[in-house]
């Protein structure tokens, strides 16, 4: 038998080993270098009281300050909320909720009066809510045709499957197709001061604006440019199933009408929650000695176009302010404040450990 002999290493550190009949068997041992090897010079820390201990004060006096601020911020944000669902036979939208369905042409309009007990300042933006809606739902997300927003022809006339059951109707392609663009909100909501003198006074609301930048110039766009005849570029085209109108005739505003309409970009950015807001109308500032909305009494009249008894879902309109954080949401001062509070609470507990135990075990040392 011939036995096998060793040779030396490769150019390329691989090491050889020479077979019967003078083959050779290149061996899968890793090359002997510093990064194969595991032999890169590295640091570790050695976690002491002496480190730990200053990294957890300092980690809590600096979070419990900023969480403070935080929260502050957040609770001088004035909101004011109504629901107006209607299932309670009190509410001014009862009769409107409960003979309303998809399949209604005619909208039915109620009347809701509340008062503010604080005047608003700065620009006040007006959110409409939902509850029970899970626009986060795998196939709802999926059911659009993004290259449809984006104005491509082709994609106008055939849709993507993705839109189906909602691509077409007896053989005409939908525009917009898709699950969300048919389940879009489109309820009218109108504001009304009543000024003391018994007069009521409408709030101006604007309708632009309120979706991103992103998409309204670069994800939406009509087919043939903005300022065309959107009647004729959509001809051949119908309405999604649950649309009072079609898409051209979302707006009289050439800047705010068919894909680009802003009420329906923000609807078509869809939520991560089952319960969330979306930004209706924005009430400009208009002089800077009177507030945006003073106290006193008002009426928000609602044109009840959306049914969520079906989901069983709940209807919102919120009156909100912003700073420089954003709406009104305290959660993230109180993270801030929790994870400073526990660290200086761990660093407390530690610090009070090593003190009582940390001698007994030097002494030992030095006795042994």
């Amino acid at each position: 038998m011939m036995a096998s002999s060793y040779s030396a290493k490769d150019e390329d550190g691989h090491i050889t080993v020479s077979g019967p009949g003078g083959g050779t068997l290149r061996n899968k041992k890793p090359e002997n270098t510093a990064f194969k090897q595991q032999r890169l010079p590295a640091w570790q820390p050695i976690l002491t009281a002496g480190t730990v201990l200053p990294a957890f004060f300092i980690i809590g006096l600096i979070f419990i300050p900023i969480g403070i601020g935080l929260y502050v911020t957040s609770n001088n944000i004035k909101e004011f909320e109504i629901d107006y669902t209607g299932d309670d036979a009190s509410s001014p939208c009862y009769n409107c909720a409960k003979n309303f369905s998809w399949n209604n042409t005619k909208s039915c309009t109620c009347t809701i009066p509340f008062q503010l007990d604080q005047p608003y300042e700065s620009n006040v933006f007006m959110y409409y809510g939902l509850s029970n809606f899970y626009q986060n739902h795998r196939r709802y997300v999926k059911s659009r045709d993004d290259s449809q927003l984006n104005g491509n022809i082709d994609s106008l006339k055939k849709p993507s499957k993705e839109c189906e059951p909602y691509a077409s109707i007896d053989n005409k392609p939908i525009a917009p197709c898709g699950a969300i663009a048919n389940s879009m909100f489109n309820d009218t909501l109108k504001l009304f001061y009543n000024d003391p003198n018994g007069t009521s006074v409408p709030i101006l609301l604007t309708s632009t604006g309120i979706a991103w930048w992103t998409d309204k110039h670069v994800k939406f766009r009509n087919p043939v440019g903005t300022n065309a005849n959107l009647t004729a570029v959509f001809q051949g085209t119908v309405k999604p199933v649950n649309w009072h109108r079609p898409v051209y005739e979302l707006d009289m505003d050439p800047e705010n009408n068919g894909f680009i309409n802003e009420d329906f970009i923000v609807w078509m950015r869809t939520a991560a929650l089952p319960t969330f807001r979306k930004l209706y109308r924005i009430i400009q500032k208009k002089n800077n000695m009177a507030p945006t909305l003073p106290r006193g009494n008002y009426t928000l009249v609602v044109d009840y176009n959306y049914p969520v008894r079906s989901f069983e879902g709940r209807k919102r309109m919120i009156l909100s302010t912003i700073s420089w954080m954003g709406g009104k949401n305290p959660f993230l001062g109180i993270a801030y404040i929790t994870v400073g509070s526990v660290c200086f609470f761990l660093g407390v507990v530690l610090l009070v450990i090593h003190h009582k135990y940390g001698n007994r075990n030097n002494s030992a040392n030095i006795s042994n």
